[in-house]
């Protein structure tokens, strides 16, 4: 009986150990790098011409693996003789496994897009605001206890549409691109 009850006692100790050495999960996450962004604004086909720019985010504390991300995307390029300078903010749950050391994630987000306005095909004047959403997903490899590389992609959608200058309403035209490729790589700081 004695032995049943030290050895009892023995695994609840050793229970409460390795359960306070368990990682937690940071609290915060901070994620700025690279972002390239499949078509321009204005990429009919024939005359697509992918962006660069910058992806910079924020992932609030988490909940069983799940977080409220805040992502802002912003690309510099021409195309058709046009500039463009599209940038999106965008916010939405992330969900996260955790596989060895790195961390795996899906993510879906909605918001907002905007652009400068001439970037339709030679400086036509085209919106300058647009729904935006995005479903992707990404993974993290630590570097160190507070710093991870990230690489992510996903589908990216939105729909700005050119407009007449007589009546300042949008239009389409065939072939103007709403559906596009996102990949982003950089550091993510996490506290």
């Amino acid at each position: 009986m004695p032995s049943r009850l030290l050895s009892l006692i023995a695994i609840l100790c050793l229970s409460s150990v390795l359960h306070a050495q368990k990682e937690v999960p940071p609290r915060m996450q901070i994620y700025g790098g690279y972002s390239f962004l499949s078509n321009s604004l204005n990429g009919v086909p024939g005359y697509h011409q992918g962006l660069n720019g910058f992806d910079a985010s924020v992932a609030f504390g988490s909940w069983h693996n799940l977080r409220f991300k805040v992502d802002t995307t912003g690309y510099f390029g021409s195309n058709l003789g046009a500039p463009q300078h599209p940038y999106f903010l965008l916010g939405g749950p992330q969900y996260t496994w955790h596989i060895r050391r790195e961390s795996v994630y899906v993510e879906g987000m909605g918001g907002t897009g905007g652009a400068n306005k001439t970037w339709g095909a030679n400086g036509a004047i085209g919106q300058t605001a647009s729904f935006a959403a995005f479903i992707g997903g990404g993974v993290d490899t630590p570097i160190s206890r507070h710093f991870a590389y990230r690489i992510d992609g996903g589908y990216q959608y939105s729909y700005f549409g050119l407009i007449t200058p007589v009546y300042i309403t949008p239009y389409r035209i065939p072939g103007l691109p709403t559906n596009f490729g996102r990949v982003s790589s950089g550091l993510v700081w996490q506290f």
